[in-house]
């Protein structure tokens, strides 16, 4: 499609995803705290939700038009927008449902949802580009995926629960007390969702829509992969809820290897993708090596971002979420000036800079709090547990880059792979007590 359709389609998304907190506002991981706590409550929970996100839903969808409007943008990206309005109600019902299944610790369906709507979204966007090239049509394709989502999610939960849970309900007191709950988590819903976003529509104002494409392929390889450490938050969040002041030491334990885990999967995202950034995004077609020094920046993003996942899950699963609310915001308002800063200056390099630094500061500003929550948490420990999975990520990108000239970039990612396996045996981050964990979780399976 080329940067500038490609810079057209990226901000008409950008503008409607920030727009799905509105449609949310909070109250899903309301509903996934307390389902995991009063298992009986979830069918009174999930109607008293629904009433609520019915209006929100409205409300945003009127919003996102609006916006694009106001500020100023062609026809063709209204257009977009007001299309991709109908993916954000369906991804914020079928986030509403996957929440419920979240309170059960019954996962394997939200990932059956993921995996088929994914795989709707690309092949019928696959086709698309390929018969019919046209940006209005890749959004149905957006909307194909959301609709398999929400097929997929609600059986399940009329399975669970039974049809009236899908009946709106009203009561006062009950919705009154989801509002009230849902605040704190909404202002970091909307934090999250504007200083993700807002660069997107700085680049577009200070620059143009091609840059915004150019910048697109950088970010969207970036945060393509943000899936990975949500596939964990959706375990260890109703886990760490289910014993919040009941058990500090599996609390912990659970805490820990979150952070572990989160880490055995972004060192080598990050070290290998920076290695082979240039080739990557060359991928994607002419008219987009320009991309290439910006994701070398913007990869390291992984890291804080990966490793934030545990630790805020571990703030909203004790009460603490006022704490992450106010660290989103402090972070919101970094990125917004470094991004006001920096892209007039720098380009869409500097867009990548203020990234790196707002969600670094997230993390750190995270970590201060966890002692108050764990008295007997270490900085020391978790930082002994860290430190060889990214030295085998060190290891494994010194050797890419050696052997890349030689090899071709195709062939030495595999061989990357194996030098950070065996280098995390030989640096102790892997032992094979964890080994026998893997087997017997995929065993479940």
């Amino acid at each position: 499609m080329m940067p500038e359709a490609t810079g057209q389609y990226f901000l008409a998304v950008s503008i409607t995803v920030i727009f799905t907190v509105f449609a949310d506002m909070g109250i899903t991981p309301v509903i996934i705290r307390e389902v995991a706590k009063q298992p009986s409550r979830a069918r009174d929970l999930l109607s008293h939700a629904i009433s609520l996100k019915i209006p929100l839903i409205i409300f945003s969808m009127c919003g996102a038009i609006f916006t694009a409007m106001a500020l100023g943008y062609d026809p063709l990206i209204v257009k977009l927008v007001a299309l991709a309005t109908f993916v954000l109600a369906l991804d914020t019902t079928h986030l509403l449902f996957y929440g419920v299944l979240r309170g059960f610790q019954q996962l394997r369906f939200e990932s059956l949802g993921v995996c088929v709507g994914q795989l709707a979204t690309g092949v019928i966007g696959g086709l698309i580009l390929w018969l019919h090239p046209s940006l209005t049509l890749l959004v149905v394709a957006l909307i194909s995926g959301s609709t398999m989502n929400v097929l997929i999610s609600s059986s399940k939960v009329v399975k669970l629960l039974g049809a009236r849970a899908l009946l709106p309900r009203w009561q006062r007191a009950d919705t009154k007390w989801i509002i009230k709950s849902a605040i704190p988590f909404a202002l970091s819903s909307i934090f999250v969702k504007v200083y993700s976003y807002v660069d997107s529509i700085l680049i577009s104002k200070f620059l143009d829509v091609t840059a915004v494409g150019i910048y697109s392929v950088a970010y969207r390889f970036t945060y393509a992969f943000q899936f990975l450490p949500l596939a964990f938050v959706a375990a260890l969040y109703p886990g760490m809820s289910a014993v919040v002041g009941k058990d500090e030491g599996a609390l912990k334990r659970i805490f820990l290897r979150g952070m572990w885990y989160v880490a055995l999967l972004c060192a080598p995202l990050v070290f290998g993708i920076w290695a082979v950034a240039p080739e990557m995004v060359l991928l994607v077609g002419d008219g987009y090596a320009s991309a290439a020094p910006v994701l070398g920046v913007l990869v390291f993003v992984l890291i804080p971002i990966f490793l934030d996942f545990p630790v805020g899950s571990l703030l909203n699963a004790s009460g603490h979420q006022s704490v992450k609310t106010a660290i989103m915001g402090v972070t919101m308002i970094i990125n917004g000036a470094l991004n006001w800063i920096l892209i007039p200056r720098l380009g869409i390099i500097g867009a990548a800079y203020s990234a790196l630094a707002c969600f670094s500061f997230m993390l750190i500003a995270g970590l201060c709090f966890v002692p108050r929550i764990l008295p007997t948490f270490r900085y020391f420990v978790l930082l002994k547990s860290l430190f060889p999975i990214f030295l085998s990520g060190g290891l494994m990108l010194l050797v890419v880059v050696y052997l890349k000239p030689i090899t071709g970039w195709y062939a030495v990612i595999p061989v990357g792979a194996v030098v950070y396996l065996v280098s995390l045996f030989l640096t102790r981050a892997v032992n094979r007590d964890d080994i026998a964990l893997f087997r017997k979780s995929f065993r479940r399976l």
